[in-house]
């Protein structure tokens, strides 16, 4: 009997490539070049080198450079003006002999000549609001740019410079070999800006009731631009939008303030008794035993207090800090301020706020224990921290980052009120700048250019983070809500962008400043990304270790995003060229569904396949060994067996009918299944993912099977799945949890589910 299957099979098999030989000869196609979403990345990719490995680590030629500051720093309160010295020291490590400097003045883009408002194509605004209008159309031009007043040599000697809108060159008396250092000397001074109604990452808000100013200050002086083995000088001009490329240094800044002005920034203060009253050290000590609920260093109303103070006389503040990539620092008169301990690793770091009475209820309330938990959170996927304290500033609009300091919005009414929309407002904002600690103030890339490498890593962390803070804080939550209520991260909340129209979406891989919806983006399209990746797609497990990875491999240096998709990879063993070529890549979006479902029962009666077989070889029914004939349900080969009593389910069973072919032994392992199913899956969307199915059986039970994306590598339409089951299935769903960001779920189902219209869903919103 095996010898006349095999030569049946043989016969059949020869016949039919012999048959496909003898078609008449068709015109051939043109070829195509390798469009394989599974293709390798190698086009993509900037080749592996000294400096940076194929594994995606630094290589062994890496090198960076270093600026190191020292600065005096004086604040006018009465004209809101900051004048600066400062002596920078700069450290080439690079291989490369330098003929002159790259500084970045980044306080010219607010200059009164500056190019950025004429990039943008704004228009008239139908509505505004007294204070925009009245900057807008009332106002001369704001005046804000670096007044340049000296450029010098550790001699004095002037040095020859130019300066291109937000760039300034420094000529060099002589190139600056590798491994040389070269200082010099910049003066300078601006007026600050208001950036509640002139706009900004920095600046002043004006308080009209107690005639007082709030400062968070950043940007405020010139900065060393990166050389790197990458770009050369990155010396892209600051248009506003994308941030910065920064070099890592050593800073020792002396900053006079008024002495009723509190004070903090980045760094370690130096001078804490000086600047300390007796009362302020003595809580001070107790906030650094303190790890459950925050110490008040100054009380509100003692603050209360300076406000009407306005004292004339001044105070110094000075700070130092190691290894930093920028500073920054908030100072005034209205500032409440708390610290507790937070435990990181084997050692404590301070968590921090200063915030005007303006921030309170709210602020005394969450603010530090926000800050505390995000160091916990960020430091278990990464790092452990590794800085002292990190600051958590109040500032009206206002979401930005420096090394341990940051500025939040998240103001409740006049009468101490707020919403749930304000509070968790407030307390993502500063997880999310907080976060910005680890990406990119220590893993340092280069915003100017890959916006998503510290907002979209971070807006990803600032999720996890998020879900933390509200497991450990479960107050935090109102009471309707079982989770933190995040707005990026989770799938389906990318949906509408990724479904939106094409001529409105870029690539995640394109400059910040050219993306169109640079929210969605910049955060919310890699963060989502990156979810899945570790939800869906590698497994937390495998994710984490990788992640880690990167972060612990790039922390206080300046990665590519080739460095961290090689390091995803080298640390998983998980191929993913196919996931950075679609999402990060391409603006392909997910749409995965069910095409057809056919359902089939086995034949003792040669279907309409092996009849054509037959007819064409002249085979006769009786030359044939047993087989296995499957006929679709309710086709004419089915019918016919219904007639015949052919179907095997309904004559004998199929196990019993196979039975000769196999031994006792194989026998006792042969299931018995009762129904055959075709699932073809369809996919109309471009990206490629894994299929995640449901299927639910007649009993009510379910089971789930993910099918990996690398099924759709020969065909990126369609595929089908054959299935046997003891038991009925009465319904297929894909991506069930809606885990993969399907931007049309109409074909997720089988049979097929009436969708709801928008205005029906609407309804039942308000109805709710």
């Amino acid at each position: 009997m095996k010898k006349l299957k095999y030569y049946f099979l043989s016969v059949v098999f020869i016949s039919t490539a012999a048959f496909a030989q003898n078609e008449e000869k068709t015109e051939s196609t043109k070829g195509h070049t390798n469009t394989n979403k599974f293709k390798q990345l190698y086009d993509e990719f900037s080749s592996p080198n000294l400096y940076r490995t194929a594994s995606g680590a630094p290589g062994s030629a890496y090198y960076q450079q270093q600026a190191d500051y020292k600065m005096d720093i004086v604040l006018d309160d009465e004209k809101s003006k900051l004048s600066g010295f400062e002596t920078i020291t700069y450290t080439n490590n690079s291989p490369d002999n330098l003929k002159y400097l790259w500084v970045q003045l980044d306080q010219n883009v607010r200059a009164k000549d500056s190019k950025s408002p004429l990039i943008e194509g704004d228009g008239i605004s139908p509505v505004l609001q007294p204070d925009e209008f009245v900057a807008d159309y009332l106002t001369k031009p704001f005046d804000g740019g670096f007044k340049i007043q000296e450029v010098k040599d550790a001699s004095g000697k002037n040095l020859e410079h130019m300066i291109n809108r937000t760039m300034m060159r420094v000529e060099l008396p002589k190139v600056l070999k590798s491994g040389d250092k070269f200082s010099f000397s910049i003066k300078w001074w601006y007026n600050i800006n208001d950036h509640v109604v002139k706009r900004g990452r920095s600046g002043y808000e004006f308080f009209p009731k107690d005639k007082n100013r709030a400062y968070v200050i950043a940007q405020f002086y010139p900065r060393m631009a990166v050389y790197s083995d990458v770009e050369g000088w990155q010396n892209s001009q600051f248009w506003g939008r994308d941030e910065f490329a920064l070099t890592f240094g050593d800073y020792d800044v002396n900053i006079t303030v008024p002495a009723d002005h509190i004070l903090d920034g980045t760094g370690v203060l130096t001078n804490r008794k000086e600047v300390f009253s007796k009362t302020m050290m003595e809580r001070y000590e107790l906030a650094k035993k303190s790890y459950d609920k925050p110490v008040v260093i100054v009380t509100q109303k003692e603050a209360e207090e300076a406000e009407k103070s306005k004292s004339t006389e001044t105070k110094t503040w000075k700070l130092s800090a190691e290894n930093v990539r920028d500073f920054g620092f908030a100072t005034s008169r209205k500032f409440i301020w708390d610290m507790m301990a937070v435990k990181i690793g084997n050692k404590d770091v301070m968590a921090v706020s200063m915030y005007p009475k303006e921030g309170n209820p709210l602020w005394e309330e969450w603010s530090t224990k926000a800050v505390a938990s995000t160091l916990k959170s960020y430091s278990r996927m990464t790092f452990d921290y590794p800085y002292h304290k990190a600051i958590s500033v109040h500032a009206k609009n206002q979401g930005m980052e420096y090394p341990m300091i940051c500025w939040n919005f998240g103001r409740p009414k006049e009468d101490g009120t707020y919403s749930d929309r304000v509070k968790y407002g407030m307390m993502g904002v500063i997880i999310h700048e907080v976060g910005h600690n680890f990406f990119p103030m220590i893993v340092n890339s280069d915003e100017r250019q890959w916006t998503w490498m510290d907002e979209g890593l971070n807006t990803f962390l600032q999720y996890v983070a998020e879900q933390d803070f509200g497991e450990w804080y479960p107050k935090a939550l109102s009471a309707s809500d079982k989770h933190f209520p995040s707005d990026r991260g989770p799938a389906e909340m990318i949906v509408p962008y990724m479904g939106g129209e094409q001529d409105a979406i870029a690539p995640i891989m394109t400059k910040g400043l050219n993306t169109y919806q640079f929210g969605n983006n910049a955060y919310g399209k890699p963060a989502t990304a990156l979810n899945i990746l570790r939800e869906t797609v590698m497994g937390r497990d495998l994710f984490d270790y990788a992640f880690k990875e990167y972060a612990q491999r790039w922390m206080f240096k300046h990665p590519t995003p080739e460095d961290f998709f090689r390091t995803m990879e080298d640390a998983s063993a998980f191929d993913l060229d196919w996931y950075w070529r679609g999402w990060f890549y391409t603006t392909d979006w997910v749409d995965i569904g069910v095409k057809d479902v056919k359902k089939f029962y086995v034949s003792s009666e040669p279907n309409e396949y092996m009849r054509n077989i037959m007819k064409e070889r002249g085979l006769k029914k009786s030359q044939l060994i047993p087989l296995v004939f499957m006929v679709e349900e309710g086709s004419e080969d089915y019918n016919e067996d219904l007639k015949k009593g052919t179907l095997l389910e309904k004559s004998i069973p199929v196990k019993e009918y196979l039975m000769d072919n196999f031994t006792p032994e194989e026998r006792k392992s042969i299931k018995a299944p009762k129904y055959f199913y075709n699932i073809t899956f369809e996919k109309p969307g471009g990206l490629v993912m894994p299929i995640i199915v449901e299927y639910t059986y007649a009993d009510g039970t379910s089971k789930r099977e993910t099918y990996p994306a690398q099924i759709w590598r020969l065909n990126d339409n369609m595929v089908s799945k054959s299935l046997a089951s003891e038991k009925e299935i009465v319904s297929i769903t894909v991506d069930p949890d809606n885990e993969t960001a399907d931007i049309d779920t109409s074909n997720n189902s089988w049979p097929k589910k009436v969708q709801k219209s928008t205005f029906d869903k609407f309804k039942e919103k308000i109805q709710g």
